[in-house]
C-alpha cells in the first residue's frame, strides 16, 4: 500500500523493530528502565534542555506542557491552526481548565506579535491570566524562520510569558533551513517532538524542558494514565529515529516537490498557491472532479489518499519513493 495520508503512516524498519527487539527494559514508573532513561539523558542534552520526558503521544506531550506551565484558571496564547488548540480535543480546556486564545495564523504560519500583544489580559481578576506563548513549527508545512523565533522570544520575556513550541516536526524545520536543531530549540522554555512522524519510530514523543517543568510534567502524565512500565521498547525505536533518520528527511522534502510539480501537470489539479517548503503538499482539486470516487479508484490500486480537504493534503515520508509518486500520478491520469 502507497500511503499519502500522513507522515505518521510511516512503518519501522528491520534496524528498527531488531533493536527494540532486544532493548534493555524495566519499569519506567519506578524509573528503572535503561532504555527509556538513557533516551531521555540523550534527549535533554542534544536539544539544550535540563531535561526529558518520554510520553505515548504529541497529544500528550503538549498537553502536560501546558498543563505543565498553567494553573486552572490560566491562558495560554495559540494559532487558530495550532494543533494543540484545533486538533488535540480541547484537552487543556477539558482536562487542565486552561483557556486557549487562539489568534489567526498570518499566510507564513507565523502570529503577529501586535495581535497577541492586544489577547494579552491585564492583571485583573476579571480575565483569565496569559501565562504561555506557544508556537508550532513546522505548521502546515511551513518552517517558522530563525529571525521570527529570536523575536517572539524577545517578546515573551518583555511581556512574562512562558515559550512553548509544538515541535511534532521541527526537525523537518531544521533540515529545510539546513541548521542544527538547537538554533531552533534554543528559543523556547519547553519543546515538544513527535518521534513517529517522519523519523519512522512506530510510538512515542518527548517533552523537553527545565527539570522543574519535567518533575511536574511527569506527575501529571501519571495523572492521565501516561504511567507506562517495561516501555523501553519503544524507547529505543526513538533514540534510532533521532540518530539515524533525520538527515534523510531532505529526501521527503525533495519528494514533495517532485510530487507538487507532478500534480500541477494534472487537469483539475493546482498546487501553485501553496508552495512547498517540507514534506506536505496542498492541492486544490477542481468540483468537477468526484473526489470520493477517484479516492475509491486509487484505493483498489492499493494507494491511499485524502482529498476530503480545501486544499487537500498530501504527505511524503520514508515509505514512500518517487517511483510512488509516479504511480499515483499514472493511477489518477487513468481514474478520471
Amino acid at each position: 500500500m502507497i500511503d499519502f495520508r500522513s507522515d505518521t503512516v510511516t512503518q519501522p524498519d528491520a534496524s528498527m523493530r531488531d533493536a527494540m527487539a532486544n532493548a534493555p527494559v524495566g519499569d519506567d514508573v519506578y524509573g528503572d528502565d535503561p532504555s527509556i532513561n538513557a533516551l531521555e539523558t540523550w534527549a535533554a542534552e542534544r536539544h539544550g534542555f535540563e531535561a526529558a520526558l518520554f510520553t505515548t503521544s504529541g497529544t500528550q506531550a503538549n498537553l502536560l506542557a501546558l498543563m505543565a506551565h498553567c494553573e486552572r484558571g490560566d491562558e495560554y496564547v495559540c494559532g487558530q491552526q495550532a494543533h494543540n488548540y484545533k486538533y488535540e480535543a480541547g484537552g487543556a480546556a477539558v482536562l487542565g481548565s486552561i483557556q486557549p486564545q487562539p489568534i489567526e495564523n498570518e499566510p507564513d504560519g507565523t502570529l503577529s506579535f501586535d495581535k497577541i500583544a492586544a489577547a494579552i489580559k491585564p492583571d485583573d481578576f476579571h480575565f483569565a491570566r496569559t501565562k504561555l506563548l506557544s508556537l508550532e513549527n513546522t505548521i502546515g508545512g511551513k518552517v517558522l524562520p530563525l529571525s521570527y523565533l529570536a523575536k517572539a522570544r524577545t517578546f515573551c520575556d518583555q511581556h512574562q510569558l512562558q515559550l512553548h513550541l509544538d515541535g511534532a516536526r521541527v526537525y523537518n524545520a531544521a533540515v529545510a533551513l539546513e541548521v542544527d536543531i538547537k538554533a531552533i530549540s534554543c528559543h523556547f522554555d519547553s519543546m515538544t517532538i513527535c518521534l513517529s512522524k517522519g523519523l519512522g519510530a512506530p510510538v512515542g514523543s518527548l517533552l523537553l524542558g527545565s527539570k522543574a517543568l519535567i518533575s511536574k510534567a511527569r506527575r501529571i502524565r501519571k495523572m492521565l494514565g501516561g504511567g507506562m512500565r517495561q516501555a523501553g521498547i519503544l524507547a529505543v525505536a526513538g533514540y534510532k529515529a533521532l540518530t539515524e533518520n533525520v538527515e534523510r528527511l531532505a529526501e521527503d522534502h525533495a519528494n514533495a516537490h517532485y510530487l507538487a510539480s507532478e500534480l500541477e501537470k494534472l487537469n483539475g489539479f493546482s498546487t501553485s498557491s501553496y508552495p512547498v517548503q517540507t514534506n506536505i503538499v496542498y492541492v486544490d482539486v477542481a468540483e468537477t472532479i468526484n473526489h470520493t470516487r477517484l479516492q475509491m479508484r486509487l484505493m483498489e490500486k492499493e494507494i491511499r489518499v485524502s482529498l476530503s480537504g480545501k486544499p487537500a493534503r498530501l504527505v511524503t515520508h520514508k515509505d514512500i519513493c518517487r517511483a510512488d509518486i509516479d504511480t499515483l500520478i499514472a493511477a489518477i491520469k487513468a481514474s478520471h
